[in-house]
C-alpha cells in the first residue's frame, strides 16, 4: 500500500527542513515534499489529510533502560511527594491496597521533601514494618531500604561494600538503610531482578513500547542491557516476526571487577552479542560504563570537593578503565561512559585517546553519556575525538535541581547541562531522556531544552537560561542526532525519500502558538516503519 500523508506542516530534520506531504511505501519514505507533487505521483492508494498539523519525525530516546521503565511505571511513584509524611502514606497506602505483596518498590522520590533530615531504615519502618520496602531515588543511582529489606539483602554490620559503592552506616557499624551506587545499582538490583519472572519481564517491555509509541518515540537506546532484559528483546522480536514496535540498539552493562582480565572478558561477551544480534530492529551496539555516579548524593567524580566537603573517587579510575575501552574500541563496539562528575569526563576522554593512541585511527562512533559538569577545556577535547555528547534536558528541569546546586555550592553550578558549548564546539549532541530516572515522554524534554523552564512547574524560574536552544535545534538533536548517536543515520531520524517511514502527527504546532504548547500538545499518530499507531 502507497498511502499519502498530505498536506501538513512537516517538519523534516534536514534540508529542506519543511515539507507538506510524505508518501509512505510500505515500510519506507518514497516521497517527502510539497503537495502538489505528492499529488501527481503514480499509484498512491490511500490519502490520509492532515489539514495542517505539525508532523515531527519520530523522536528516538538516545538513553533509556526499557524493562526497567516498564517496571517503575508499576511503582508507587514518589516524585511529587511534598514531604516525609506523604511518602510515608504513599507507601502505606500501597502495602494496604496489596497485603500480599512480598515487598513494597517505590522510585523517584528526591531529596527536598526530607527537609534537610537524612533518608534513614527507621523513616520507612513506620510506613511498612512487615515487608521488604525498597525505593529508588529520582537518579537510580542510589536506594533507600527499611529494615526489612536489609535483612532480606543479608546487609548487617559485617557485610563489605561492594566494589565501587557504599552501605551507608551509622555510628556503631548498622546499616542506616542507604545504599549507594553499585549497592543499589549491583548487590540489590541483583536480587530484586533475581524475583522477576520472565512472563513480568516481557509485560514491563510491553508497557514501555505502548507508552513510547503512544508518546511519539519511533526508537531507543537500551543504556544498560543484562542477559535478561536482552531475552526480553529477544522473545519479542521473536513475537513479532523479526520485527519490534520500536527500533532498538542496546549497550551491555560493563561491571567493575577486582580483575582487569574479567572486566576484559564482559567486553568479549558484548562483542559476540553483537554479532548474534546485529539488527535491523534490535542490535547490540556496544557496552556502557558507569564511570562515576551522581551529584545529588554525591558521589559523581568532581576535581574539586563538593560543598559538605566530600570528594569521592570515581566508580572507574584511569587504571581500569583504560584496558576496556581500548578492548571494545579494537572490536569495533560503541563505548558509552556514564560520567557526570568533571573529573569523570576527564578519565573518560582519557580512556577513549588511549584507545586511538593503541588502536590506530579510523571511524568511531563513542559517546559520553550526561555531562551534567563539564569543563570548557573537555568540550573542545571530545569534539576533537568526534565523541557524541548524549545528554537529557529533562535532568535539567528546575523542580529537581536545587539540591543538585546545593551539593556543588559554587560557580560549577553555573554551567550545568551546558548543550548550546557542545554544539558550538562541533560535537554532535544526542537527546534522551534515561527513563526511568526520569519522564519519558519527549514533548515535555523539548520545553525544558527550548525554555529551560520546569516541564513540572512552568512557574519556577528557567535554569542557566542562556543553555535555552532553539525548538528546531532541540528537536533534531532528538531525532537526526538520536539517530546518528546509534548509527541509524542512514536509516531514521530524518523525513526523506528512502529511510523508514517514522513520523509523528501532533494536534498543535509548538512552531506557530509557542513553546507552552509542548506542555499540552497531544500524539494524534505515530507511524514506525509505515505502521500506524492511533491514540486512544
Amino acid at each position: 500500500m502507497t498511502t499519502h500523508y498530505r498536506g501538513g506542516r512537516i517538519f523534516t530534520a534536514t534540508q529542506p527542513e519543511w515539507a507538506e506531504s510524505l508518501v509512505v511505501s510500505g515500510s519506507e519514505l518514497m516521497f517527502v515534499g510539497d503537495t502538489a507533487a505528492a499529488d501527481a505521483l503514480p499509484g498512491i492508494t490511500r490519502t490520509v489529510e492532515l489539514d495542517g498539523a505539525l508532523v515531527l519525525p519520530g523522536f528516538i530516546d538516545a538513553h533509556t533502560h526499557l524493562v526497567s521503565m516498564g517496571q517503575a511505571l508499576q511503582q508507587v511513584d514518589l516524585f511529587d511527594a511534598v514531604d516525609l509524611a506523604d511518602i510515608q502514606n504513599r507507601l502505606a497506602a500501597a502495602a494496604s491496597a496489596d497485603p500480599s505483596a512480598p515487598r513494597i518498590l517505590g522510585r523517584s522520590w528526591l531529596y527536598p521533601p526530607l527537609a534537610g533530615r537524612a533518608p534513614d531504615r527507621h523513616m520507612l519502618d513506620a510506613a511498612v514494618a512487615d515487608r521488604p520496602v525498597y525505593l529508588a531515588s529520582n537518579d537510580v543511582h542510589s536506594a533507600w531500604v527499611n529494615t526489612a529489606a536489609l535483612r532480606e539483602l543479608g546487609i548487617d554490620a559485617a557485610t563489605p561494600d561492594p566494589i565501587g559503592g557504599t552501605i551507608e552506616r551509622d555510628g556503631d557499624g548498622n546499616a542506616t538503610g542507604m545504599l549507594y551506587e553499585t549497592a543499589a545499582l549491583g548487590l540489590m538490583r541483583t536480587f530484586l531482578d533475581s524475583t522477576v519472572t520472565d512472563d513480568e519481564r516481557d509485560a514491563a517491555l510491553a508497557a514501555t513500547f505502548a507508552h513510547y509509541l503512544a508518546a511519539g518515540v519511533t526508537g531507543a537506546v537500551d543504556m544498560g542491557l543484562d542477559s535478561a532484559d536482552l531475552s526480553a528483546l529477544e522473545r519479542a522480536l521473536a513475537a513479532g516476526d523479526g520485527t519490534l514496535p520500536l527500533r532498538i540498539a542496546g549497550h551491555w552493562l560493563v561491571n567493575r571487577t577486582a580483575s582487569t582480565a574479567d572486566n576484559v572478558a564482559q567486553v568479549h561477551e558484548a562483542a559476540e552479542l553483537s554479532r548474534r544480534v546485529p539488527g535491523p530492529w534490535l542490535r547490540v551496539t556496544g557496552i556502557k560504563i558507569l564511570v562515576d555516579g551522581v551529584i545529588d548524593s554525591c558521589t559523581a567524580a568532581m576535581k574539586e570537593p563538593y560543598a559538605n566537603g566530600s570528594h569521592p573517587e570515581p566508580i572507574w579510575d584511569l587504571e581500569s578503565l583504560a584496558p576496556v575501552v581500548a578492548a571494545a574500541d579494537a572490536a569495533g563496539l560503541q563505548v558509552a561512559m556514564h560520567a557526570i562528575g568533571d573529573q569523570a569526563s576527564d578519565i573518560a576522554l582519557s580512556a577513549l585517546e588511549h584507545a586511538i593512541a593503541v588502536n590506530g585511527p579510523r571511524d568511531r562512533r563513542h559517546r559520553i553519556e550526561h555531562l551534567e559538569t563539564v569543563t570548557e577545556a573537555n568540550v573542545a577535547r571530545l569534539a576533537g575525538l568526534g565523541v557524541v555528547a548524549s545528554m537529557q534536558p529533562v535532568h535539567a528541569d528546575p523542580a529537581i535541581t536545587d539540591n543538585w546546586r546545593a551539593m556543588l555550592g559554587d560557580h560549577r553550578a553555573d554551567r550545568g547541562f551546558p548543550w548550546p558549548e557542545f554544539t558550538a564546539a562541533g560535537a554532535t549532541l544526542a537527546f534522551g531522556s534515561d527513563a526511568p530516572t526520569a519522564p519519558y515522554p519527549p514533548l515535555p524534554n523539548m520545553y525544558v531544552a527550548t525554555t529551560r523552564r520546569s516541564a513540572c512547574d512552568p512557574a519556577l524560574a528557567p535554569n542557566l537560561p542562556d543553555y535555552a536552544l532553539p525548538l528546531a535545534e532541540a528537536i533534531a538533536h532528538a531525532t537526526r542526532d538520536a539517530a546518528y548517536s546509534c548509527r541509524w543515520e542512514g536509516v531514521t531520524g530524518r523525513l526523506m525519500a528512502g529511510h523508514a517511514a517514522d513520523f509523528v502527527v501532533l494536534d498543535s504546532d509548538p512552531f506557530t502558538v509557542g513553546a507552552d504548547a509542548l506542555l499540552t500538545a497531544k500524539v494524534r499518530t505515530t507511524v514506525s516503519a509505515g505502521r500506524e499507531h492511533h491514540a486512544g
